[in-house]
């Protein structure tokens, strides 16, 4: 906890916050608004925004009993943002009374707030005066004790009864930074060693990951320019080699993959720094595409990446089966809500229904591309059941052809720090994911 603003004022990282909470609400994503705020203040808005959004649930129920109205919007973001970052010591990154002081400096500043200055001065001393109370009143609302829309809530606890309590616990922790060592560059051990020698901590997590004891900047990191480490979660890290175990060519010859829905191109990336193949990196958006191609640069590496609709083979697949295809289908992303503590505010409950039929239709579109005796591996970020056990289910269900191999399911979010360790799940340190695998049988 620090009680002196750094040399950028306090009150513009503030309002900064409230900006990209108005974002969110205003259904943009915190990723894409902070495109938008000064690069001076970005690192300080972000981990200010942050923060905002995984005790936002908390905040909103303690401004409902400040003001039984709420102000205009700007004034209630500016007002929530402070809520949320002084509603208990533990944890925040200021005092509360310099908070305070700020959160209404930030307002008199605005043209937008300005009127509404005494209003939040007079609410956010109130808590202060009466914190225990307020906070022991909000207690009552789901909403401010799992910082989660309600139906999320109740969509955890019907998909994962005995685990819905550590699954959205683990959603409001820090994730850590993990790396995945580029094995042609180098080796997990070398890698270890060489962040050692700069006293960064490093543990290794599955092949080739290493969670980090603190977050740094990433391109300061040893190798970056030289392509040694690309930056992926421990649970994605899993699917290149589900994908490749198993997947061989007769005579020596090269594996061909599909990797659709591919960008930024992490998946793509690991399945050619672990094996002799030939990639086919594919995704709708030509900008996104753009970024494949640069982060395979940097690696060293080099795929077939095509701009194309992955539901519409006939725009770009040239009539060549493919041996394996990893389909990491675009969903919710329920399981990188730590990451991404925005993600639980953007959705609606009728996302999942769409994006669940956009899941089918992919499935669909992608399995005759596959040669009999291949393997698709089916994966998206998702713990809502609707968007993966429940998928994978009905698509063996219609696809006689279709063998469902021996496949992680369902790995649930957790923290290494909340020592909470599922049974299907025992990496200790990752996001929220699905994996099924798919053989294609001949009759």
């Amino acid at each position: 906890m620090q009680d002196n603003p750094s040399q950028i004022p306090l009150w513009r990282q503030l309002q900064g916050a409230a900006f990209l909470l108005m974002a969110v609400r205003a259904g943009r994503s915190m990723t894409a608004a902070l495109e938008d705020v000064d690069a001076v203040v970005r690192p300080g808005v972000q981990a200010l925004g942050f923060h905002a959004l995984r005790h936002l649930g908390r905040a909103e129920a303690l401004r409902q009993q400040l003001a039984s109205r709420p102000p205009p919007p700007e004034a209630d973001a500016l007002l929530c943002v402070a809520l949320a970052l002084i509603w208990t010591e533990e944890g925040a990154p200021y005092t509360s009374h310099t908070l305070v002081d700020q959160a209404v400096e930030a307002a008199k500043r605005s043209e937008d707030t300005r009127h509404q200055a005494s209003f939040i001065n007079g609410c956010l001393r109130r808590f202060l005066r009466e914190r225990d109370a307020l906070v022991a009143q909000s207690e009552k609302h789901p909403q401010a004790v799992w910082n989660h829309p309600q139906w999320w809530i109740d969509r955890v606890r019907k998909d994962h009864p005995a685990q819905w309590q550590a699954i959205l616990r683990a959603n409001n922790t820090r994730a850590p930074l993990i790396l995945r060592v580029n094995e042609r560059k180098t080796t997990l051990a070398l890698y270890q060693q060489a962040l050692a020698a700069i006293n960064i901590g490093a543990t290794p997590v599955g092949r080739q990951g290493l969670v980090l004891a603190n977050a740094q900047p990433v391109p300061s990191l040893p190798g970056y320019a030289e392509g040694h480490f690309s930056v992926q979660d421990a649970a994605a890290q899993l699917a290149a080699p589900l994908l490749l175990e198993g997947l061989a060519v007769a005579d020596g010859g090269r594996l061909r993959l599909l990797d659709a829905c591919a960008a930024p191109g992490g998946k793509t990336a690991h399945l050619l720094e672990l094996a002799d193949a030939d990639v086919t990196a594919l995704d709708i958006d030509a900008r996104r595409c753009e970024r494949i191609v640069q982060n395979l640069q940097r690696l060293g590496l080099r795929a077939d990446v095509r701009v194309g609709d992955a539901a519409h083979p006939d725009g770009w697949w040239d009539g060549r089966p493919y041996d394996g295809i990893l389909l990491d289908a675009p969903c919710t992303a329920s399981g990188i809500v730590r990451r991404h503590p925005d993600v639980r505010w953007l959705r609606r409950p009728t996302d999942i229904a769409q994006l669940a039929a956009l899941q089918r239709q992919l499935f669909d579109a992608l399995w005759p591309l596959l040669k009999p005796g291949g393997r698709l591996l089916y994966c998206t970020c998702s713990v809502f059941r609707a968007e993966g056990e429940q998928q994978a289910q009905t698509f063996v269900t219609h696809h006689k052809d279709a063998h469902l191999m021996p496949s992680p399911g369902h790995l649930l979010p957790q923290s290494g720090v909340a020592g909470t360790v599922f049974p299907d799940n025992l990496n200790g340190e990752n996001d929220g994911f699905y994996y099924a695998m798919f053989e294609k049988r001949g009759f």
